[in-house]
C-alpha cells in the first residue's frame, strides 16, 4: 500500500495517508504515457484554417464569354481556381478531423502511471482539507506558500463541490486548479507538483479505479 505524508493548511505534518495501490503504485510505461498525451492533445485540437472552394467564393455564375469564336481559351466560371479571386484547390478545410481514440482502461492506466511517478518523486502533496475560512485569493495563496510545492508550477486537485477554493485560486501565478473528476494526463505533466486534499484523493480513487 502506497503512503504519502499528510499536511495541514499551515504546512505542518499531521500524519500519513494510505493510497490505493491501483492508482498510486503502477509500474510506468513511457510509451503508453506518451500515447495518451498525444491523443489528448489531438482531441483538443481546434481546426481553424479554412479555405473556400469554387462553390463558396463570391462571384457570378455567368460564363465569362461565349464558348467559341473569340480566340480565347474556353471558361465556364470566374470562380474557377485558375482565376484571381477564384476558389482554392486542395486548401485546408475546417471539416478535418484530428481526433484519435484510446480505450478507457489504457487511458486510466496511463493516468495512474503519472500519479505514481509524482508520488515516488516526492511531488505529490496531500493536505487534510482545502476548506478556506475566507474564499479569498490572499487566503488561498497563504496556504500554498506553506506547502512543499511553494513557488513551483502546481496543479491543485479539489473535490468537485469545492467551488470557493477554485474561485479563490484563479489569479495566483503558477497555480492551476482542477476538479478530481476532470483529472487528466495533460495537466499532470504540465505541472511540477500535484496538491490534493483527502476528499479529492478519495474522489480520484473512486473515479479512476474502475476497470
Amino acid at each position: 500500500m502506497a503512503k504519502v505524508t499528510l499536511h495541514n493548511q499551515a504546512g505542518k505534518v499531521v500524519g500519513e495517508l494510505e493510497l490505493d495501490a491501483a492508482i498510486f503504485e503502477v509500474k510506468p510505461n513511457p510509451a503508453l504515457i506518451h500515447e495518451a498525451f498525444v491523443i489528448q492533445m489531438a482531441n483538443g485540437r481546434q481546426v481553424l484554417a479554412h479555405t473556400k472552394d469554387r462553390s463558396e467564393v463570391a462571384g457570378t455564375g455567368k460564363k465569362p464569354w461565349k464558348q467559341k469564336g473569340t480566340g480565347r481559351a474556353r471558361h465556364g466560371s470566374r470562380r474557377s481556381p485558375i482565376w484571381v479571386g477564384g476558389g482554392i484547390t486542395f486548401g485546408p478545410r475546417n471539416e478535418r478531423n484530428f481526433s484519435l481514440k484510446l480505450n478507457r482502461v489504457a487511458k486510466r492506466k496511463a493516468l495512474a502511471m503519472v500519479l505514481t511517478d509524482k508520488l515516488t518523486s516526492d511531488k505529490f502533496v496531500a493536505i487534510d482539507t482545502m476548506v478556506l475560512p475566507e474564499a479569498k485569493t490572499k487566503t488561498f495563496a497563504g496556504v500554498m506558500r506553506n506547502l512543499p510545492s511553494a513557488g513551483k508550477k502546481t496543479l491543485v486537485v479539489l473535490e468537485p463541490s469545492n467551488v470557493e477554493a477554485a474561485r479563490a485560486a484563479r489569479n495566483i501565478p503558477r497555480v492551476t486548479t482542477l476538479s478530481a473528476l476532470s483529472l487528466n494526463i495533460g495537466d499532470l505533466l504540465a505541472n511540477d507538483f500535484v496538491v490534493a486534499s483527502k476528499e479529492a484523493i478519495d474522489a480520484i480513487t473512486k473515479t479512476f479505479k474502475r476497470s
